[in-house]
């Protein structure tokens, strides 16, 4: 329990850090909350300040939750805490203390968490949302899609016993989240 205590909070204030909104400022001086959807995530973030920008704030996010795990595993040696880590790096993403909460959706955030995780699953979550941003277009639709099979991919994994079950937690967690967060889209 003294591990969750430790790493919980930690990863939290790490994902709370909102590299998107930081990335505007640098890019441009520009508050990217203020233009587009107003979200902090890399898909404003591109739309706003442009794409070279969007790929460095899509790995800063993504590896806000594969830090947060590579620690947990590190120090705790727990798949329990791995999967808390990287929730809680979602929560932070998605509801971040030093902006009033108000953050992104998770969606990079809970892609380094999941490949982290389980590449294979990440490796899902990829080969579905990929082919749906190109031929749709519809960035909203591939997150959602991607963060429903990637966390379905991870659940079978562990209960086939593949991965460990404490994995499920952040596979069903994680995608209510992201759906969660695309309701208005």
């Amino acid at each position: 329990m003294f591990d969750y205590l430790i790493l919980v909070p930690i990863a939290y204030l790490l994902g709370s850090v909102p590299f998107g909104l930081i990335a505007g400022k640098l890019a441009g001086n520009v508050d990217i909350r203020e233009h587009g959807s107003g979200n902090i995530g890399m898909t404003n973030v591109q739309r706003t300040v442009g794409t070279p920008v969007a790929v460095v704030v899509l790995f800063l996010d993504m590896g806000k939750a594969v830090l947060a795990v590579v620690v947990a595993r590190i120090f705790f040696d727990s798949p329990g805490v791995d999967a808390a880590a990287a929730l809680a790096v979602v929560f932070g993403h998605n509801w971040p203390v030093f902006i009033r909460f108000k953050g992104g959706k998770g969606i990079a955030s809970g892609w380094g968490g999941l490949f982290v995780l389980s590449p294979i699953a990440g490796l899902v979550a990829t080969l579905v949302g990929l082919p749906l941003i190109a031929f749709t277009r519809y960035v909203s639709l591939a997150s959602i899609s991607s963060a429903v099979l990637g966390s379905l991919a991870l659940i079978i994994l562990a209960a086939l016993g593949h991965l460990p079950l404490a994995y499920i937690w952040f596979g069903a967690i994680g995608s209510v989240l992201v759906v969660a967060r695309h309701r208005e889209n």
